[in-house]
């Protein structure tokens, strides 16, 4: 890596440098807050910039990839057993791994749009839902999205929908979440899944477009996260509109 001698150990303001307006750094942009909390920790320079979670232990990072990656190195010395795992621009990963231990490494992109969406055919068919539908909306995402980022009763969603079957029993067919990213509340659409015996019917399609539209009608934006290597997501979230300029890999730091 090479040696990065502009860069300040710690400050308190991320935007003093303008980068969030640069092409590749919308997570800046929309993910951390202009008014930070008073014990938020950030490093930046004139082409990257960093900021921690601390309660995940997380460090986020914008820029330039040798940059950005100098950040998290600076961030997990100066910061022994605080930092265990950071997002960087793509690349990040094997920089950083050659200073430290990196694993589990996944390739990402951070999506997001100002713009209402084209209205779908079958967006009528979708409702919001409120608590009492939790245990139901919890059983569908264990049985069709495992994986699932965002369950019922996090503290950081502000919304569910979903879509039902009209013809047989009114059963769950469909749903997704408006959560928030946790520094900024900027809002972030989560836990997006269909019965995986009707995919490709339009449902998920559906269901994107509503929650974004009620973003960006509530907020003015709406934010995603899209695996890399996640081809009909990339078609879909192109179709509706989102940006595709932020590149990304999350990855977790060893024991060392």
């Amino acid at each position: 890596m090479q040696a990065t001698p502009h860069l300040v150990p710690r400050t308190a303001d991320l935007f003093h440098q303008g980068l969030e307006h640069r092409t590749g750094s919308a997570l800046l942009r929309f993910g951390a807050a202009r008014q930070p909390s008073a014990d938020r920790i950030g490093w930046s320079g004139d082409v990257a910039a960093a900021w921690l979670d601390a309660a995940r232990g997380h460090v986020w990072s914008v820029g330039e990839p040798d940059a950005a990656a100098g950040l998290i190195v600076r961030a997990a010395h100066g910061l022994p057993g605080r930092v265990r795992e950071f997002t960087g621009p793509r690349g990040t990963d094997v920089l950083v791994g050659r200073h430290l231990p990196v694993t589990g490494a996944v390739e990402w992109v951070f999506r997001w749009t100002l713009e209402e969406p084209p209205v779908h055919r079958a967006e009528n068919r979708v409702v919001a839902l409120d608590e009492s539908h939790h245990e139901e909306l919890l059983a569908f995402l264990n049985e069709h999205s495992p994986a699932h980022s965002t369950g019922p009763g996090s503290a950081d969603v502000s919304l569910w929908a979903g879509i039902r079957d009209p013809d047989g029993d009114g059963r769950l067919v469909a749903c997704g979440a408006l959560s928030t990213l946790r520094d900024s509340g900027a809002p972030l659409m989560a836990s997006v899944a269909t019965d995986a015996r009707l995919r490709g019917q339009g449902l998920g399609a559906a269901l994107t477009s509503w929650l974004t539209r009620c973003a960006v009608r509530r907020h003015g934006l709406c934010t995603l996260w899209q695996l890399a290597d996640n081809a009909p997501a990339e078609r879909l979230y192109t179709r509706l509109g989102y940006r595709n300029e932020d590149p990304c890999v999350a990855a977790r730091l060893a024991a060392h």
